[in-house]
């Protein structure tokens, strides 16, 4: 559905016909109006610490569950539809794909009888390698069969012509998440690469290879030295310095130590032209492997192949893989049960078999309804916002008008379904039906190239508790899984409602207008469409945001990194701050009622701390610091010391933590 530019709000009788913004008439599934009041830490001042405030003693009285490395409002929304998403694949029966997927997969007696036999025709073909124009064959075939290599990349829309595909290549190489894990010198992540370094070589001596100890070392060397050349996340995320289109050959001329050219002939990509998103990683990594020994790459790619199968390996495999990756890395002490990692695979796998029979019992028409109201609101509110812009010239401002009322809001699911005939599902086969997976996926993306873009196409399943902005086709999608409490309840107060889901709607909006969704216009094309002042002004604005995130430390001696979390900060600010007004306007000129004490606005701003409730144990906490582009959820609370509207709410004075200066305050859309 696309939206006009200069639409009026819904009207009241709209939204009562929406049911989800009417006053609550039946008691809604969290607490009196939609809000856990239980939660809350009335001790602590608002103004002090607001995460704490609306969420301390829920943070007091849970425990993370020993599967996760952290748990909060998102977690008990996924645990919820793994659950139902269990009794669909169970009730489908072995008879199915989606059945017999499942079953496979949970079969652990199957899989440890059958030892290394199934991966073992794989291992013979990385051991056979003798030279280094097999060892880009190897690659290919690795590519095909899901292993990582040391390029990363597919097919995806040229940004820069968003109606086509086009081949994409990118650094990668490494096991860790990323450079920092190798080259830094604090201790912890010291005592991380020396943890892995002993991960490594337990898959080796798992596999039966000799020499484990030292094989090991050669291959995290070979790793640090890929570390070196790697950008760092910051630059990586740049739209414009990412985006480098050049022929095959002139890549091949840029990084000669490596052969492109064969790579992508027996990848079947028929291109004479692509994308390098890391120019200098990609030159730097070719020359590390032209000087690598062959021995050195082919055991690289064995521990890779490992460790992308180690969950249909033998037991000794899996244990091993999350001893690293879940525990060492991430501070989780148990694995999930096997069921709940069977639904996530089998999800993954034959994703849109599994959504089409998840929504057609779990998204009812009447949340998609109310959706489309409150998406409606919002994106007019955020057109209002625009208008008021002092920064912005009015040139521009007519664009981003355009831009706005380009949006496709993409709601509960896809309109069309992948095919997934050529896809064949063993029983008893959980490797065989992995790698054929893997393969599936593989070879359907790499038909997309020469074609017009998929524009019906999701990148989030509509089991995923999550949201998503998508700058190429200027759409935003809300799956199924999270129009629910504490997100969305059509029973709940409007103000919970606005504050919450609203919120989400308006961050995944504003990410089309954050430091890179906004150099995207409103075709979905990368191109310079602010004057040269707007851009100043911009970065004036987000410059300041930076050094905000950048001062947080939630960890001693790690901060938030602002410039990786600026496009989720920008987009916190900017969607609550349109979330706000979209609620303001559905009240019709009326004031809000006071419930349980609460003021509209002081219950907006609670469904909004709500929904980023959050424990973390402090390995994820690390690794979130080090890699996720979102701030952690305390400080994706504190957002709210950038708006007036909380300071008038909860009254914030000058002295405590959170308050900002009027003129310190962060203002952007």
């Amino acid at each position: 559905m696309r939206f006009r530019q200069g639409m009026m709000l819904a009207s009241a009788a709209a939204l009562v016909a929406g049911a989800a913004l009417a006053a609550p008439v039946v008691k809604p599934v969290i607490g009196s109006f939609g809000f856990d009041e239980s939660g809350m830490d009335r001790q602590a001042k608002p103004g002090d610490d607001f995460d704490t405030f609306a969420n301390g003693a829920w943070e007091q009285r849970t425990e993370i569950p020993a599967d996760k490395p952290s748990f909060g409002a998102f977690d008990t929304l996924q645990d919820l539809s793994q659950q139902r998403t269990r009794g669909l694949l169970e009730a489908a029966g072995p008879g199915s794909k989606i059945g017999a997927a499942y079953a496979a997969y949970l079969d652990t007696k199957a899989i440890d009888a059958k030892g290394l036999a199934p991966i073992q025709p794989w291992l013979a073909r990385i051991k056979g390698v003798n030279d280094k124009g097999g060892y880009v064959a190897l690659l290919a075939e690795a590519g095909r069969n899901g292993v990582n290599g040391p390029f990363g990349g597919g097919i995806g829309p040229d940004q820069k012509d968003p109606n086509a595909y086009t081949l994409q290549l990118g650094q990668s190489g490494l096991g860790m998440p990323n450079r920092d894990y190798y080259l830094s010198s604090d201790p912890k992540l010291v005592e991380t690469k020396a943890k892995y370094l002993g991960h490594v070589e337990r898959m080796l001596t798992l596999a039966g290879e000799p020499d484990a100890a030292a094989r090991a070392k050669a291959i995290v060397d070979f790793e640090t030295a890929i570390a070196q050349v790697h950008w760092d996340n910051i630059r990586s995320r740049d739209a414009d310095q990412t985006y480098n289109k050049m022929r095959v050959a002139d890549l091949q001329a840029m990084a000669p130590g490596f052969d492109f050219v064969q790579l992508f002939k027996a990848n079947g990509f028929a291109t004479d032209t692509l994308v390098v998103r890391q120019p200098s990683a990609v030159a730097g990594e070719a020359k590390l492997i032209a000087a690598a020994p062959i021995d050195v790459l082919k055991d690289q790619l064995l521990v890779r192949s490992l460790e992308e199968f180690a969950d249909v390996l033998p037991k000794a495999f899996d244990a091993e893989n999350f001893a690293f990756f879940g525990t060492a890395l991430r501070g989780t002490p148990q694995q999930s049960d096997r069921w709940k990692r069977a639904v996530n695979w089998t999800s993954a796998a034959v994703t849109d078999e599994v959504s089409k029979i998840y929504v057609a019992k779990y998204f009812p028409p009447a949340t998609k309804a109310a959706m489309d109201v409150l998406v409606k609101n919002i994106i007019a509110a955020m057109d209002k916002r625009i208008d008021k812009l002092e920064w912005m010239e009015a040139g521009t401002k007519a664009k981003a008008h355009a831009k706005l009322a380009a949006f496709t809001p993409r709601i509960g699911y896809p309109t069309k379904w992948r095919d997934y005939s050529a896809l064949t599902i063993t029983p008893g086969d959980a490797f065989g039906n992995k790698l054929r997976a893997n393969q599936w996926a593989f070879e359907y993306n790499r038909g997309k190239l020469g074609r017009p873009v998929y524009r019906w196409e999701w990148g989030l399943a509509p089991m995923t508790v999550n949201a998503q902005a998508n700058p190429t086709l200027v759409a935003i999608t809300f799956p199924a899984a999270i129009l629910q409490p504490p997100f969305f309840d059509p029973k709940a107060d409007p103000a919970v409602n606005y504050g919450a889901i609203g919120a989400v709607i308006g961050h995944e909006m504003s990410h089309h207008f954050d430091d890179q969704g906004s150099k995207y216009d409103g075709t979905g094309k990368l191109t310079t469409w602010w004057s040269p002042a707007d851009v100043s002004a911009f970065k004036a604005r987000t410059a300041k945001l930076v050094a905000q995130y950048d001062a947080y430390e939630p960890l001693p001696g790690f901060h938030v990194k602002g410039g990786l979390t600026l496009g989720e900060n920008t987009a916190d600010i900017a969607g609550l701050s349109a979330a706000l007004d979209a609620y303001h306007a559905s009240l019709g000129g009326k004031k809000a009622p006071v419930i349980d004490g609460f003021t509209g606005d002081q219950r907006f701003f609670l469904a909004y701390a709500q929904v980023w409730r959050r424990k973390h144990r402090e390995g994820d906490l690390r690794n979130r610091l080090l890699t996720d582009p979102h701030a952690p959820a305390e400080q994706r609370v504190w957002t709210v010391r950038n708006m007036d509207a909380w300071y008038q709410a909860f009254g914030a004075q000058s002295g405590e933590k959170l308050y900002l200066a009027p003129e310190a305050r962060v203002r952007i859309w």
